[in-house]
């Protein structure tokens, strides 16, 4: 599919004008200097003839990048490819040089002591014209499956890491839905039958929603912040005053992109590790800032925390799945760290490049 696509995209007239324009400027200017160096003043005149004589290549490019696009010069098909664009180049070829040659013979550019005929002009100036038509045609061609390539190369690419970040969006929900079901599970022990069925009602509600956006990688901020808000509902019924989420995130940010389903995972590691250990409970915050054009998010607990060199801290299923997911996103750009903060509470800073949607 990608690669009818590219064959069937449209040439970029603006592109390829710019482009042939450099080109005749770069040959009228150097034809100007040569002839000025022999003693020819009419420099105007030749700059002007030598500008417009391209002009066949001009209106002829789109068609050559067509072709090229259409009958490719492929294993199977390579005698037929090749004949059709010999039989194009010659076409082009004759096209242009007829041109040319209208144009020496209207305005005799070189001062001629005799202005050449039609036929003349054009027997003297085709045979020096083939090598450098050739080799035009050639680049055409070249340029044309080089960028053809490169945009096929980057296609995949992009379609690889949407297929990564479905297959890790997938891995989360799942590693989410366990824990609310094992909690509902609790709840039910506990004959807290009126919290099991809230709890089912609103993790029902959270997964509708996650299931609408699945096909998005990212999201914006504000619609993260309501995701969380939905997960702590959820756990609210749980751990009831146990549990106190905080979230203060300057609106400003709230049309950041981040990574879809960011902040919950984070959130649910710090109940679980922090949280989910006190029998008196405790709070959770998250906090946003924009630092020199990155996004910086935090999300730390008052629990007891996960001491940073112990190994399921750093390799746990959320937040090794986030890892990746900002690797596939932003690459270098963006960090994810687990520390302890000052007061000796675990927190984890998300650090990623800020982009609005």
């Amino acid at each position: 599919m990608a690669d009818t696509d590219t064959r069937m995209r449209s040439p970029r007239w603006p592109t390829i004008a710019a482009i042939w324009l450099a080109c005749g400027l770069f040959d009228a200017s150097s034809t100007v200097l040569f002839m000025q160096a022999v003693g020819s003043h009419a420099w105007l005149v030749i700059f002007g003839t030598e500008l417009v004589s391209w002009l066949p290549w001009v209106l002829a490019t789109p068609f050559i990048i067509g072709l090229a696009r259409r009958r490719p010069i492929t294993r199977g098909k390579v005698m037929s490819a090749i004949a059709l664009h010999v039989a194009s180049f010659v076409v082009v070829s004759l096209s242009a040089d007829v041109w040319f040659a209208a144009l020496q013979t209207v305005f005799n550019p070189f001062s001629y002591t005799k202005n050449p005929t039609f036929m003349e002009a054009w027997r003297t100036s085709l045979p020096y014209q083939l090598l450098p038509y050739l080799i035009v045609y050639a680049l055409i061609l070249a340029a044309t499956y080089i960028a053809d390539a490169r945009e096929q190369r980057t296609r995949l690419n992009e379609e690889l890491s949407k297929a990564q970040l479905a297959a890790l969006h997938r891995q989360i929900e799942p590693h989410f839905m366990f824990n609310t079901l094992n909690s509902i599970a609790g709840l039910v022990r506990e004959q807290r039958n009126d919290a099991a069925v809230s709890m089912i009602v609103g993790l029902s509600e959270f997964l509708r929603r996650a299931t609408q956006d699945s096909h998005r990688a990212q999201v914006t901020l504000a619609e993260e912040v309501e995701y969380l808000q939905r997960y702590v509902d959820i756990q609210k019924v749980r751990f009831g005053e146990r549990l106190q989420v905080s979230v203060d995130i300057p609106s400003e940010m709230l049309h950041a992109q981040v990574p879809n389903l960011l902040l919950q995972p984070l959130v649910e590691n710090a109940i679980k590790h922090g949280v989910g250990r006190r029998v008196a409970g405790g709070t959770v915050r998250v906090t946003g800032a924009c630092e020199n054009g990155t996004v910086r998010l935090s999300v730390c607990n008052d629990g007891p925390g996960i001491p940073t060199d112990e190994p399921t801290a750093q390799t746990g299923v959320g937040l090794n799945n986030l890892r990746t997911r900002l690797r596939i996103l932003h690459g270098e750009e963006s960090e994810l760290q687990l520390r302890l903060a000052q007061s000796g509470e675990a927190e984890v800073v998300v650090t990623l490049p800020l982009r609005e949607a």
